[in-house]
């Protein structure tokens, strides 16, 4: 049999894969298959069912599809027993079931209209070809009335004769329909999209759901639980081989990894198709492995573990010159747990030096950046215990070892701040001390002169000696942590030479005050350092 893809439809090849094999699903075949292809079941109310499967229309000229020498598709319905096989397999009747293709569907909360695929037909009936002659499948809508027909049928406006639009899905309050397409925009070979239902009953633009669900082969066969998770099948992520089932939660700003489903729903061909009622924890899937009945046959599942999804969020950002802005592509991006063990690194995009991780929720971290000519980057992230967040914007702003002001060269660290008549290191001094001593160590031969001063408040002999105090205990800081004691001076200059206009008989808010009480860490010898102009 000749294995081909078209978007509302899947005959495939079959394979065997043991129904033992441990997991976190039992499976059953349900009587209802046969050696054709059945698959692609939506509930209807609480016990029936549709699906699709090969006509059985008696003509006197029987529609052949070329690709599987089998009757096009038809939609069927069926009763739910009590065993939880399908029984009293009937077409659907109305304005559907044509001569072609028909088949997966989704049906609005109120079971009085339905989503589906369906070969492109014309007003004529006939059926319409793109313009490189493929007869793409659409989207259509239908309204059910009260005899069960489906009837009022109208293509949805996104539909194009230039490419295939099928696979429909609804949303929890039915204002959203995912879908599949080949159209331009995507990842790959087929996507999963998204469109809003307006309360008119227009439509938005499609929405490609993005590179965490596509992947340059395909994605199809959506079904969102309602629980907002979104299951669907993919050769394009890690899996089993061919199609396999994947879930990944859907959140506001956000989407979780894929997890692939495992066996023994997942197996080495094509698995598709999955439903699942979230309170009864049971459902339909769809597969060609061997050892089925037919082409593709329906499975009923139990699950005996409940779907556990991974709460991850990213974080993300971009590195810069602090001061000009300028992108620093290249530089060395880590993220270190609470522990100080590093759980990821990374360099920053070559073109556009954005970085980005993908961590557990709930977590602190410290993120790190290292790039020669730079101090070492170092600030706390915590990730929220909610995914339904977006993404931590976290940009690393880098400065230069050294800066100039006027003719002097500083080491280049936000200034070290003091408590009103104190001198005692805070732990946010602590922080700027350090990168200190990280250049220190890193050039053996520097010497540093450290200024401190005070705010204007007191007299100016008691801020002489304060400053001399705040001098001493930052080079003591520095020396503790094994600087050589000979390539340090301090120097204490009190309430001289203020950065604003805080000076005696002026009354400043504290704020002002504490930007004057501050030390600065001056190169006195042996290093090179290009002034820019």
């Amino acid at each position: 049999m000749k294995r081909i893809f078209t978007i509302a439809l899947l005959f495939l090849f079959v394979y065997a894969y043991p129904q033992t094999t441990p997991g976190k699903h039992s499976i059953k075949n349900l009587n209802v298959n046969t050696e054709t292809a059945e698959f692609s079941v939506a509930l209807y109310g609480d016990d029936q069912l549709v699906f699709a499967a090969p006509s059985d229309k008696v003509t006197i000229i029987r529609n052949i599809w070329r690709e599987n020498r089998q009757p096009y598709l038809d939609i069927y319905r069926g009763q739910i027993d009590s065993t939880g096989q399908i029984t009293g397999k009937t077409p659907v009747q109305g304005d559907v079931n044509r001569k072609y293709h028909e088949a997966v569907v989704t049906f609005t909360k109120d079971l009085k209209t339905v989503y589906y695929s369906a070969n492109n037909y014309g007003d004529d009936n006939k059926p319409l070809r793109s313009s490189k002659g493929f007869d793409n499948i659409q989207l259509y809508k239908a309204s059910i009335n009260d005899a069960g027909e489906w009837v009022d049928v109208v293509k949805l406006p996104f539909n194009s004769d230039e490419f295939q639009t099928g696979q429909p899905a609804l949303n929890q309050d039915d204002t959203k329909l995912y879908f599949v397409s080949d159209r331009p925009g995507g990842y790959g070979k087929t996507d999963i999209w998204e469109v809003a239902i307006n309360k008119d009953g227009t439509y938005g633009e499609p929405m490609n759901l993005g590179p965490v669900i596509n992947t340059e082969e395909r994605e199809m066969f959506p079904f969102l639980a309602d629980d907002n998770i979104l299951y669907f099948s993919s050769d394009g992520h890690p899996g089993y081989g061919n199609l396999d089932i994947f879930a990944s939660k859907l959140f506001d700003h956000t989407i979780s990894k894929p997890l692939n489903l495992e066996p023994p729903v997942n197996s080495p061909k094509d698995d598709f198709a999955y439903l699942i009622e979230d309170t009864k924890h049971k459902g339909f899937f769809s597969s060609n492995r061997e050892e089925g009945k037919g082409d593709d046959d329906i499975y009923s599942f139990k699950e005996d573990e409940e779907l556990f999804i991974e709460c991850l969020q990213t974080i993300k950002g971009v590195v810069r010159d602090k001061d000009s802005l300028t992108l620093l592509p290249g530089t060395i991006v880590e993220l270190y747990d609470d522990q100080g063990n590093q759980v990821m690194i990374t360099a920053a995009d070559e073109d556009d030096a954005s970085f980005s991780f993908d961590v557990p929720c709930d977590m602190d971290y410290k993120l790190v950046a290292n790039r020669e000519g730079y101090l070492r980057f170092s600030e706390p992230v915590k990730t929220a215990n909610d995914l339904d967040l977006p993404a931590i914007e976290n940009n690393i702003d880098m400065s230069t070892e050294f800066k100039w002001v006027g003719d002097d060269l500083l080491v280049n660290i936000n200034t070290i701040y003091f408590d009103f008549d104190k001198y005692n290191i805070r732990p946010d001094a602590a922080t700027e001390l350090d990168k200190v001593i990280e250049v220190m160590q890193k050039y053996p031969e520097l010497k540093i002169h450290a200024a401190s001063y005070t705010d204007s408040r007191g007299s100016t002999r008691y801020n002489k000696r304060l400053s001399e105090k705040r001098a001493k205990s930052s080079v003591e800081y520095i020396i503790s942590k094994g600087i050589d004691p000979g390539r340090l001076t301090s120097e204490g200059l009190g309430e001289s030479d203020p950065v604003n206009g805080c000076v005696d008989g002026v009354e400043c808010t504290e704020e002002q005050y504490q930007e004057n009480r501050r030390t600065n860490f001056k190169v006195v010898a042996h290093i090179q350092v290009k002034r820019e102009e």
